[in-house]
Order: C-alpha cells, then sequence, then structure tokens
C-alpha cells in the first residue's frame, strides 16, 4: 500500500501540531512566557490546524490517516477520564498538592490575581482533556493498532515527563514531587494516572483503529516507491 507524499507531509504536520498543546503549560511554568498569551499565538492556531488538515484529509479520501486522527482524539478524551479517576482522587485524599486542571484555567484567562471562577474552571478542564486527545492523536498516529505494553510505556514517559518538568517544580514539592509529604506520594498518584491513561489509549485504539496498519508499516512502502 502506497501513501501520497501530501499524506506523510501531513502526517508529520498533525504529529507536531498534536505536540504543541501539552507542552504550552510547561513553557509557562518555566517562566517563559504566560499561558494566557501562548494560547492565543500557538494553542488556538494549533487545534484550528489540525481540524482544517483532518477536512483536508477527507476531501482527499485518506480515510484511514482521518480515521486515526479522529480516534486519537475520541481514544485520548476516554482515557483521560481513567487518568481523572486516579488523579482526581489522589487528589482529594491529599496525595497531590493541588487542582492542576483550575490552575490551567486561571493561568488560561491570566486570573491569577482576582482568582479561579466557573468560567476558568471550564478553560482549564477543557485544556486539560484537549491535552489527554492531542496525546491520543499521537499515540494513534503512531501505534495504530497499538499493544497494552506500548501505552502503558507511552503514559509512563508522559508522567515521567511531567514529574521531571518546570510544572512540578513551580509547585514547590521538587523532582517527582519527593518533597511533598510522605515523598513517594505524589509520584505514585501520577505514575497510576498516567499508566491508567496509556492503558485506556491502547485498549481503545486497539479496537477503534482495526485493519489500519501504523505508521511504520504504513510509510515504508511509500518511501520506497517514491524517494529511492
Amino acid at each position: 500500500m502506497n501513501i501520497q507524499k501530501l499524506e506523510i507531509l501531513l502526517t508529520f504536520i498533525l504529529l507536531l501540531l498534536s505536540a504543541i498543546s501539552p507542552n504550552l503549560f510547561v513553557i509557562a511554568q518555566a517562566g517563559i512566557a504566560q499561558l494566557s498569551s501562548l494560547a492565543f499565538k500557538f494553542l488556538i492556531p494549533s487545534v484550528t490546524l489540525i481540524f482544517i488538515i483532518i477536512l483536508i484529509l477527507k476531501i482527499f479520501k485518506y480515510t484511514e490517516l482521518v480515521r486515526l486522527t479522529v480516534t486519537g482524539i475520541i481514544a485520548g478524551l476516554i482515557a483521560t477520564v481513567a487518568l481523572e479517576i486516579f488523579r482526581e482522587s489522589g487528589f482529594r485524599l491529599g496525595t497531590m498538592p493541588g487542582e492542576l486542571p483550575r490552575l490551567m484555567g486561571v493561568l488560561l484567562l491570566n486570573q491569577f490575581s482576582s482568582g479561579p471562577d466557573a468560567l476558568s474552571d471550564a478553560a482549564g478542564w477543557v485544556y486539560h482533556f484537549w491535552n489527554g486527545a492531542a496525546f491520543g492523536i499521537i499515540f494513534s498516529l503512531l501505534f495504530g493498532q497499538s499493544k497494552a505494553w506500548q501505552g502503558i510505556l507511552f503514559g509512563l514517559l508522559i508522567g515521567i515527563g511531567f514529574m521531571m518538568s518546570p510544572v512540578v517544580k513551580s509547585l514547590g514539592i521538587g523532582l517527582f514531587g519527593f518533597e511533598f509529604k510522605n515523598g513517594y506520594e505524589f509520584a505514585t498518584t501520577v505514575t497510576l494516572a498516567h499508566v491508567a491513561y496509556g492503558f485506556a489509549l491502547s485498549f481503545l485504539l486497539r479496537r477503534f483503529n482495526k485493519r489500519i496498519p501504523n505508521i511504520w508499516l504504513r510509510l515504508k512502502p511509500s518511501l520506497l516507491n517514491n524517494y529511492i
């Protein structure tokens, strides 16, 4: 099966665009720029472009790539619910230092001085779930019909990256959150939450992407035929 050059290009553009949203919060917490500013410059355009590309792919009848992208969004949103079961439970039990979606919303709407309200909470949760969808797109495009170990590893990598990021440092709990309470509680909660996300993601995509080969199997013959 051959893939046109346009499809190859759009696949990698989708991967790049999907990686933007999850990194904006990290950039903001590193003190590089305000999240509200980053949202207008990068978040809204990247989300818009993703859906424009889906439309272009649909017009050009690249049905498999459309399906991989859309199922990635759906599976990512559902898998975020699995993550939230552990994260929210951890927050309620005191193993998390704060409500991150609420913090995201305050930063998105630049309301740090006035504090959260219903609108900022809604914005934070939408952003949080879109990040789950963005990771879902990346995973679906890369792995297609994924296996459980791939999803778990993917979730672990996201969790480890988060615990080593400026976000955790900005919370004042140290690397991996070891300075928070008993030291291991934060890391345990984050790890379990992201393992749940990765497992749910792989479980769903194994069914959603049935009979669609992953990007590596699909690109290999195309690269051989078009570029060699």
